[in-house]
């Protein structure tokens, strides 16, 4: 499908009243492919954060180039056409909800882009039905759970019909219930609408559902591939501050006492299975 966002020899240090500050991104490469489900993972301050605000033009380069399906982000003029493209969803969903009424919100960016009423009425519906909260377009968004109110921020982001969402750690705000129902939404835009998305995350959980998987550390990016590659690793990404799924853990604790177990093993499914085949062969008995 070619990429939808394409980084070169990414630099990026932030201007302070005292200067410039160290450098959060230094020399990142990075090509996303449209329609992909792709997380970045790091620990605080590794620069996925800054990374993300660079895929819609709220940060520029302060070296190399950023690509929104070949539009470059410096260009002012492209400004408009890059944010219709590549939309955000941030961690705090009080800070982009905007109005007293579900529906209400949702059609906020649309109005502002000069929608038809008629078409804005079409996306306001479909995107609440998207993210599951069709049945509380009427709702005051302050009564919402934390899950709900990110759900609306989604869909705020779905009406205006980008081609990309990223997400800049979306559930860090919420419990395991919230954290669930943003997942699933997400997972479903990228599968059965097709929308790519981005997740910026630092929950091992989260990063094992994409795709692929990009790891960050000090302003670059230390590690990429599918989930069960980068986690392979685990002396890689421990060498980083990062942990892996405990799936894995268990897997490579276990290794590490002589025993022969994948460290592929990502789902609670799979890690069953490879200690039940691990079982077999060492000839146990387990249950069936």
């Amino acid at each position: 499908m070619g990429s939808i966002i394409q980084t070169q020899d990414l630099h990026f240090s932030y201007t302070t009243a005292e200067g410039v500050s160290p450098v959060v991104l230094d020399g990142v490469n990075l090509e996303i492919e449209e329609g992909s489900f792709v997380a970045v993972l790091g620990h605080n301050g590794s620069g996925k954060s800054t990374l993300a605000k660079h895929m819609n033009a709220i940060l520029l380069p302060s070296g190399g180039k950023v690509f929104v399906s070949g539009m470059d982000t410096a260009d002012d003029n492209l400004l408009l056409d890059i944010r219709r493209t590549v939309g955000m969803v941030f961690q705090n969903p009080d800070n982009q909800i905007v109005a007293n009424v579900v529906e209400e919100d949702v059609a906020f960016a649309p109005e502002n882009l000069g929608i038809p009423p008629a078409e804005i009425r079409r996306r306001v519906d479909d995107a609440l039905k998207a993210v599951g909260m069709y049945e509380f377009r009427e709702h005051a968004p302050h009564l919402l759970s934390g899950g709900q109110k990110q759900r609306v921020a989604i869909a705020g982001v779905i009406a205006m019909r980008p081609r990309c969402i990223v997400l800049d750690e979306p559930t860090a705000m919420l419990d395991p219930v919230g954290r669930k129902e943003v997942m699933d939404t997400v997972k479903q835009l990228n599968r059965r609408a097709g929308v790519t998305v981005v997740l910026i995350t630092h929950h091992m959980d989260e990063a094992a559902q994409a795709d692929l998987l990009v790891v960050m550390a000090g302003g670059h990016v230390v590690a990429d591939g599918t989930p069960k590659e980068v986690f392979a690793d685990v002396e890689g990404l421990k060498a980083v501050g990062l942990t892996v799924p405990e799936t894995v853990e268990l897997c490579y604790e276990l290794r590490q006492e002589g025993l022969a177990l994948p460290l592929d093993a990502l789902s609670d499914e799979e890690c069953a299975q490879a200690l039940y085949r691990l079982l077999e062969k060492e000839g146990a008995n387990p249950p069936c």
